[in-house]
């Protein structure tokens, strides 16, 4: 599931960055990577930007809903 899809404030893991070379490296120069421990804290109303927090580096970021749709995630205990 995207970080869209996820419920708020549930512990999430990174899967996968779905997506090209440059959103791969925005995001990594924002501090997330694969395999980190985030947090959707919060969704802007009518398509506005998604918060989501690293767990591991305390990073708190505003994506775009489009960026945020190619972060794919799975909860913490394993569910996708």
């Amino acid at each position: 599931m995207s970080i869209l899809e996820a419920p708020r404030r549930a512990s999430l893991r990174i899967v996968e960055i779905a997506g090209g070379e440059a959103v791969r490296r925005r995001l990594f120069s924002l501090g997330f990577h694969k395999g980190d421990e985030v947090e959707c804290q919060a969704r802007g109303i009518l398509g506005g930007p998604v918060v989501v927090k690293n767990l591991r580096s305390g990073v708190t970021a505003a994506l775009g809903r489009g960026i945020a749709r190619k972060i794919l995630v799975e909860l913490r205990d394993g569910t996708p």
